[in-house]
């Protein structure tokens, strides 16, 4: 009698809804087991009642900024040609766009808006070194980017009117980019799902999946939460620069005498472990310089600008002062924070640099936008809030007047 075999489990759904408490329409431990860079997830509702915290009129102001990173994509359909202007781009640019067909991209919007960023605490959930940024797009009926693929996770949030998006998980899908266009749009694109997403709705996918979206309807705004995805190339690139930089003369790649090598911002041994699965060398460092070289390249990867240092630096006594006057500290919007904790001690990391640090502080800095460090802070937390001041990641706001 052969034995009965065991029920098969029920495939996951690939549409769920969410609610304002649990926005993935389930507990972050499950979505992170089951959906993260694995599969696709469609969550209806992810944010009720959406209001989009910018609009068109000031993401198309913010795209003629020097600094910003925008582009403007038009589609001629009948001909099949599509034309990218990159920013910073001028009133007279929108004057010609038409009234379908066209699509404005502005990257680190997160960076410029403070009520756009305010949009990533929901995914607290995920360390904060591996979100990169809010890309928000505006986009007429017909206007889109093309079929194509992302090596990275993104959220996509529907913000202002209908976007139609389809996707493919056909694992064998073709991935060849068509070679006529600047982007890199897929030169086949066979859907395996689609949907019309409304205000609120999110749709995410892992890195791979094959996608294309189109404003449907009307005027469409689409708020991209994307992940940060170094490429084994970029990883290993900067480590071997890394490394590189504190080699002497006369070592030489053939030396066999190397040693083997949770909170907000945290880089955990976790994280360090994935690196040694990633890193072809990685396993032959030892941990504390592949977690200095790590802290140092991923708050420095992708940054577009880097914080504006202050007119005149301060010494202790000013900044002991200011903080004695109920001065707080806001972290510079540029700046990019994380820390981690080795046999050394504990280091924070800004934007590449690295610094000594108490862990107390150091997660409060990763984990908070805007401190109140108190009158007289430790000495060593007090070199630490000045050397970050005076190197402009941390800026003093004088206390409010009542």
């Amino acid at each position: 009698m052969k034995p009965a075999s065991a029920p098969r489990k029920p495939p996951l759904p690939i549409e769920v809804r969410g609610s304002a408490r649990q926005p993935l329409g389930m507990p972050p431990a499950q979505f992170l087991r089951d959906y993260w860079q694995k599969r696709p997830l469609l969550v209806r509702n992810a944010f009720p009642d959406f209001v989009p915290p910018i609009a068109p009129e000031d993401l198309a102001g913010l795209a003629c900024e020097d600094g910003a990173l925008s582009r403007l994509i038009r589609h001629d359909e009948a001909r099949e040609r599509w034309q990218v202007k990159t920013g910073p781009l001028a009133e007279a640019d929108f004057a010609r766009t038409g009234d379908a067909n066209w699509t404005l991209l502005v990257q680190d919007v997160d960076k410029w808006d403070a009520d756009v960023a305010a949009l990533l605490e929901p995914f607290g959930f995920l360390p904060d070194w591996r979100v990169d940024d809010i890309m928000v797009s505006y986009a007429e009926p017909g206007g889109g980017v093309g079929a194509h693929v992302d090596q990275y996770d993104v959220f996509l949030l529907q913000g202002l009117g209908q976007r139609h998006w389809a996707i493919s998980t056909d694992p064998d899908a073709p991935r060849d980019f068509r070679p006529d266009i600047e982007l890199k749009q897929l030169r086949e694109f066979e859907p395996t799902h689609e949907w019309l997403l409304e205000p609120g709705d999110m749709l995410y996918l892992p890195p791979g999946v094959p996608h294309d979206g189109v404003a449907f309807g009307g005027p469409c705004m689409t708020f991209s939460v994307g992940m940060r995805a170094p490429s084994q190339a970029e990883l290993t690139g900067d480590l071997a620069d890394y490394l590189a930089e504190r080699l002497h003369e006369d070592q030489r790649y053939a030396d066999p005498d190397l040693a083997p090598a949770k909170a907000p911002g945290e880089i955990d041994a976790a994280a360090l472990a994935r690196l040694r699965q990633r890193l072809p060398f990685a396993a032959e460092l030892d941990e504390e310089t592949l977690r200095d070289w790590f802290g140092r390249f991923i708050t420095r990867y992708r940054n577009a600008q880097t914080p504006a240092l202050p007119d005149r630096a301060l010494d202790e006594a000013a900044l002991r002062k200011q903080l004695a006057a109920g001065a707080r500290l806001q972290r510079h919007p540029w700046s990019r924070m994380a820390w981690s904790r080795g046999k050394s001690g504990c280091t924070l990391y800004a934007n590449g640099q690295a610094w000594p640090a108490p862990p107390a502080l150091a997660k409060q800095l990763c984990a908070q936008r805007e401190i109140a460090p108190g009158t007289e802070p430790p000495a060593a937390a007090l070199a630490l809030l000045l050397a970050l001041v005076n190197d402009g990641h941390l800026v003093l706001r004088k206390a409010r007047r009542r």
